[in-house]
């Protein structure tokens, strides 16, 4: 069958179809996206501002008349942190669902924080033994661990890189300078006792592999020397600590505006960088972890897994 996938997330709106059937991996038929930052657009009241919400209406109606005319089965729609936190949620949601017809499901953060472990899980199999995994988004961090195909402890932290490059470095997109060395210290500063609780539950439940997924952990592990895009699918992808180290050690001095530049980086969260860094390191660091393998499932493939799975049982 068809299923088609249309992700509201943090920074970006993206429709993924796939040919799938239990038991079968998912063949990706069709992907767009358009870039939102939404977690950018959020005011000070708290609340997804009116240009956020007329841009996301018109992204998801695109998606809608893009899914249709792929003849796609089943439609999936679901957004993330950036609607999920927002005070006038339902108010978008209904005005969402009044000009598209889409209806979106709002996930919980745990409920992120599964359904990615899911695509790590079935991506590694039974052979990775007890997984940790990491998921560093635009609005919010997702932390899984387990051996099962559920996680045992699955917990979401307000600490994604687009929250935090508004929130905590104040950093403009086209700024031509870095932040000062003392915004980046008191961010990391921050980051660490957001990550105390997370810490102590992790450690009890313990892990033999670790797994990053997003777009963040995949751009540094580039910048870091792991291989591009261009290698597959199939490609091993690594992150050291000390390598992810380095990589911060240089892009916390480049402007945002000339991140852009450096091999591998998106125009769309080129200064989302130094504050997803940030985070990576900071987890890596606090929860002892030398090293992940990067994973190319993640979100939209656990959620495509749950539904095939749910459709089989039925």
């Amino acid at each position: 069958m068809r299923l088609g996938v249309l992700d509201v997330g943090s920074n970006t709106v993206h429709l993924l179809v796939v040919d799938a059937h239990r038991g079968a991996h998912p063949w990706p038929a069709h992907s767009e996206k358009t870039v939102l930052r939404l977690a950018e657009q959020i005011g000070p009241d708290g609340a997804l501002r009116e240009a956020g919400s007329a841009a996301l209406i018109t992204a998801v109606e695109a998606a809608r008349t893009s899914a249709a005319a792929l003849e796609v089965d089943d439609l999936i729609a679901f957004a993330t942190s950036a609607v999920r936190d927002a005070t006038n949620a339902a108010d978008v949601l209904t005005r969402v669902r009044d000009s598209t017809g889409v209806r979106l499901e709002v996930l919980s953060g745990a409920d992120e924080a599964r359904m990615t472990f899911l695509a790590v899980r079935r991506w590694f199999g039974w052979s990775a033994g007890r997984l940790l995994v990491l998921d560093i988004g635009g609005g919010s961090l997702e932390v899984a661990a387990g051996v099962d195909e559920d996680p045992d402890v699955a917990v979401s932290l307000p600490l994604g890189a687009g929250r935090l490059t508004r929130d905590r470095l104040g950093v403009d997109p086209d700024s031509a300078v870095p932040p000062t060395p003392e915004a980046v210290e008191e961010l990391r500063q921050y980051v660490d006792v957001q990550l105390d609780p997370v810490v102590e539950r992790m450690t009890e439940v313990g892990w033999e592999r670790t797994v990053a997924t997003s777009k963040t952990f995949r751009t540094l592990a580039r910048l870091a020397g792991a291989a591009p895009s261009g290698a597959g699918l199939w490609a091993r992808r690594r992150l050291t600590r000390s390598g992810l180290r380095q990589v911060l050690g240089f892009i916390r001095y480049i402007p945002p505006a000339q991140l852009v530049e450096l091999e591998g980086v998106s125009a769309g969260r080129a200064h989302q960088l130094l504050a997803g860094a940030v985070v990576a390191e900071s987890v890596m660091r606090r929860l002892g972890v030398d090293a992940v393998d990067v994973c190319p499932w993640a979100l939209r493939e656990g959620v495509i897994l749950s539904r095939l799975d749910r459709l089989a049982a039925v």
